[in-house]
């Protein structure tokens, strides 16, 4: 509806135009067209008048009679207002919401995409968790805004790629297999001879008994077997880290989160591509040594103050991986690439995207994008819940996904924005009441499905047809507060994806479900009357349509009975 209107304010100042109301040569203000807050001034308003007043000399009142004036014939507009300084208002034709009804009903599980991305790539990175242990509640967080966001991306037209960038080498490794050693040799956090940086979780110890036992684990496709031998500390790290991949894979496939690529961090190194990155910021001049160190001027770029890239020990900082990696993401052909990161992670952006720009290879300045997260505090009984005996030192998502079920544990971790403080109510989670919203949401899907049967054993066969040849019988208060909700799903899918904002639809369908919920309360939807039984039937089914649909981009469930 939104394009709609827009082609025709358009093609009204192209009139203006021709006619030599306005003059020609001129482009076309970027307008908008917006809903009103309050259907008493309409479903629609444009600023358009008020930006093109000064080129055509007119006040913006004037202007804006003219351009209704000059508006195409269509049978989409039933009435237009103008109000304030210069504002169109437009009252739609009830019949437009009707064309919605029969397009929802028409296009079925395809009604909401779109082909806005138009086939290009985007990368999504999210989660990249280093294989140290099971996944917390803020890798559950990360994975959710990761997957919606390419759920949306998918349902606009984009190519997604969906990317797990994970650290097989280094410091945390090292630690992590130290840890692992000492287990096996018998050796537990508190005991003398335990690593001063050991991780201390039970899940260490399950490590360890697996690599004695001989066991072999499979992650990313590689298959790894325990060599029983304590003294090789080179076999326990890579069973060590293939065993937490294994065990991060499956939490992952329980919250419904899958990758289509594994890009291992030492990759940068045996392939050459860090050397190769340094050696391309040298060619272009970005570069100047000082205190024996290698230094980036990444204040050419906007960041605060310039870093170091190689430090006089000759070990580069961890950007340079950072900026070689999100090359090699340009590389591969990423138009459009998104990043989830947690919000401590914010210092790293700046140079990173001045890295970018220095390779002087086209890529845009704004690219890649990121999405931030603040942590969550989880609450059980009125106190929070911090730990997990198995992790040692925090709650893992598994914890969470066991205690509050994959659902609801997706739905409140994607319910606000990503960079606000969020609270995980368990027990409102798994409340089955109106205040818990994922329960609220798919609850609506139930009830219409409910009606269904309903009519089945009444003996009312769905007439689809007839429904919607008589969908003007839709005429009260709650029926046109529904239709308008119904209305706003492309647009909120378009919005969503563009915005990098999942949340937003998150909370518009709970403001579906509330729409069907007052309509469910305040009127009976068998009635003997044929027509309006079956407009009405039409009316829910298509509710039902939108409800799947939208639950389906949040990855959730939609359940025929509660």
């Amino acid at each position: 509806m939104k394009d709609a209107l827009h082609e025709l304010v358009f093609k009204a100042i192209q009139n203006l135009q021709s006619d030599g109301t306005l003059p020609e040569g001129v482009e076309p203000p970027h307008f908008v067209i917006e809903r009103t807050r309050s259907r008493e001034h309409g479903d629609f308003a444009t600023n358009a008048a008020m930006l093109m007043a000064k080129p055509a000399r007119a006040k913006p009142r004037d202007l804006a009679e003219k351009l209704v004036a000059a508006l195409p014939a269509n049978t989409l507009i039933g009435k237009v207002e103008i109000a304030g300084p210069g504002f169109i208002n437009f009252f739609l034709a009830q019949d437009a919401y009707h064309a919605e009804v029969r397009r929802i009903l028409a296009d079925g599980d395809a009604y909401g995409r779109s082909h806005s991305g138009a086939g290009k790539t985007v990368g999504v990175e999210f989660v990249s968790a280093n294989p140290t242990g099971p996944l917390h509640v803020g890798h559950g967080r990360n994975a959710v805004i990761g997957d919606c966001l390419s759920r949306l991306f998918d349902a606009t037209g984009w190519n997604v790629k969906r990317e797990f960038y994970y650290n097989d080498a280094g410091v945390q490794i090292q630690n992590l297999a130290i840890s692992v050693q000492a287990r096996a040799r018998g050796i537990a956090p508190g005991d003398a001879g335990w690593p001063e940086d050991g991780y201390r979780g039970d899940y260490i110890a399950d490590v360890a008994k697996a690599y004695l036992a001989g066991e072999s684990v499979t992650a990313d496709g590689h298959t790894v077997t325990g060599a029983k031998n304590p003294d090789d500390l080179d076999a326990i790290r890579r069973f060590a880290v293939a065993a937490l991949r294994h065990e991060q894979d499956l939490d992952l496939k329980a919250f419904g989160v899958d990758f289509d690529v594994y890009f291992l961090e030492s990759s940068l190194y045996t392939d050459g591509k860090v050397e190769e990155t340094v050696r391309e910021l040298l060619a272009h001049g970005h570069t100047y040594e000082e205190g024996g160190a290698l230094w980036l001027r990444t204040t050419d770029f906007g960041d605060d103050k310039d870093r170091v890239m190689r430090k006089s020990d000759g070990t580069y900082t961890y950007f340079v991986p950072d900026v070689a990696y999100h090359m090699s993401k340009w590389q591969r052909g990423y138009e459009n690439a998104v990043t989830v990161l947690g919000a401590d992670h914010h210092g790293t952006l700046a140079r990173v995207k001045a890295g970018l720009q220095a390779l002087d290879v086209g890529i845009p300045k704004d690219w890649p994008h990121y999405v931030l997260y603040q942590m969550i505090t989880v609450m059980r009984g009125g106190e929070e819940v911090k730990i997990s005996k198995r992790a040692g030192s925090y709650l893992t998502l598994r914890d969470l996904i066991d205690e509050a079920g994959r659902d609801a544990t997706r739905y409140f971790l994607i319910s606000r924005k990503g960079d606000s403080q969020l609270v995980f109510d368990i027990d409102l989670a798994r409340s089955q009441s109106n205040d818990n919203p994922v329960y609220y949401i798919q609850y609506a899907h139930a009830r219409v499905c409910s009606v269904l049967r309903q009519a089945a054993e009444k003996g009312f066969a769905v007439d689809l047809v007839n429904g919607q040849a008589h969908l003007s019988r839709l005429d009260n208060e709650h029926e046109q507060i529904l239709l308008t909700e119904l209305s706003k799903y492309p647009e909120m899918v378009e919005n969503a994806a563009a915005n990098l904002e999942p949340q937003l639809l998150a909370a518009w369908l709970r403001e579906l479900a509330n729409a069907f919920h007052t309509y469910y309360n305040s009127h009976q939807f068998l009635v003997d009357d044929k027509d309006v039984r079956d407009a009405r039937l039409a009316l829910v089914i298509a509710t039902r349509q939108v409800l799947k649909n939208g639950l389906d981009l949040l990855g959730l469930s939609a359940p025929e009975s509660m």
